[in-house]
């Protein structure tokens, strides 16, 4: 027999695929379950704004099942709770623990499987992290829900565009096409892709040719020690093309774009002054929340050890409330980054820390 089949044998024991598939079965109806709860609730809240806005009932259906994905990398974290809850606590009332633990398998090495499950939920949530962006761009267009301006005019603003491309506009007009005060500015990796920093006195729009720049330079920056400066009286960029209405509309949102290009738009807000502390905690937060999914199933596998005189309503409480306390403790914690008491990017890690050693403090406790 071979030495990976061995291996595989010794990792898959019938007790680790038993142990699996009920944890699979709890986190699967909880993590589409909590999805289809939330969009039948803001469905029968928005209805009546999406038929005014005269929207399709095929778009609105498109729309939610679009919006899914983001549902369930917010719910995942919960949804690890509930099935390492459930399933330990089922283990726990029908004594399939005890019985393990009279066979020689330690507490920790009983759900050792589910451990593993919540570490590919964790992956799962990294990738729907990265799926999100483009999913809500295309959800808030269907619902029509990207706001715009409705004045014509707009001062001081910053607008990302696409590919890391961020426009920072004193003064925009749309009845008359026309700008004032434009930086274009296109961060770069290097000599063979350098940043380029343009700079205008104004700018004018015509359908089908974008916006042509007046007056002002284009900086190359290959590095951080060079600077090549070129004076304008005219260009015109290929790439700057959104119509003055799309100007108006309010810049993307954080949910609108990916870890690396909400970093990217981060640096270029920084360049311009603005604060961008929320947007650090908010780009961490990211990946902070996947990991949750392990670090919430050392909290739930010990405590639901004890719910063997409640049963399942003991057990829903029990999620619940950890819920509840990590939901206020991470909105708590953001808003101490967004207020620069602490560094963003530790804010956005400050509840997984917590309740890591809660965690590992009630596994240590559990008897083995």
């Amino acid at each position: 027999m071979s030495t990976g089949h061995t291996r595989r044998r010794h990792w898959l024991r019938p007790l680790d695929r038993y142990v699996l598939s009920e944890f699979w079965k709890v986190l699967f109806a909880t993590a589409l379950g909590f999805p289809l709860l939330v969009i039948i609730v803001d469905l029968s809240e928005k209805l009546d704004n999406y038929l005014a806005r005269e929207i399709s009932a095929g778009d609105i259906a498109f729309a939610y099942v679009l919006g899914i994905p983001e549902t369930m990398f917010l719910v995942l974290p919960a949804a690890v709770l509930f099935a390492t809850v459930f399933t330990v606590g089922g283990f726990t009332r029908h004594s399939e623990i005890t019985a393990a633990k009279a066979s020689g398998v330690s507490f920790h090495r009983f759900i050792a499987p589910i451990f593993g499950g919540a570490v590919v939920s964790t992956i799962l949530g990294l990738g729907l992290a990265e799926v999100i962006p483009p999913f809500n761009a295309r959800r808030l267009e269907l619902l029509q829900e990207k706001s715009v301006r409705a004045a014509n005019q707009r001062s001081n603003f910053a607008y990302a565009a696409e590919e890391a491309r961020v426009y920072k506009i004193a003064y925009a007009d749309v009845n008359s096409a026309s700008m004032q005060g434009v930086e274009v500015e296109r961060r770069g990796t290097g000599p063979d892709f350098p940043t380029v920093l343009i700079k205008a006195e104004a700018g004018t729009y015509r359908e089908g040719e974008g916006w042509t720049l007046t007056n002002g330079y284009v900086h190359i920056l290959p590095d951080s020690l060079s600077n090549l400066s070129i004076q304008f009286d005219s260009l015109r960029d290929r790439y700057f093309t959104e119509r003055p209405q799309l100007l108006m509309a309010n810049p993307k949102a954080p949910a609108e774009m990916g870890f690396r290009d909400l970093g990217k738009f981060i640096v270029a807000m920084e360049r311009s002054g603005a604060d961008v502390k929320k947007l650090r905690v908010e780009r961490m937060l990211k990946i902070a929340i996947p990991v949750t999914c392990v670090i919430i199933m050392l909290i739930g596998a010990p405590l639901a050890t004890s719910t063997q005189r409640g049963g399942t309503a003991y057990g829903v409480a029990i999620s619940l409330a950890t819920t509840v306390i990590f939901l206020v403790l991470l909105q708590l914690t953001q808003a101490i980054g967004a207020g620069g008491l602490v560094m963003p990017e530790l804010a956005a890690w400050m509840p997984g820390a917590l309740f890591t050693a809660i965690g590992t403090f009630l596994l240590v406790k559990v008897r083995t």
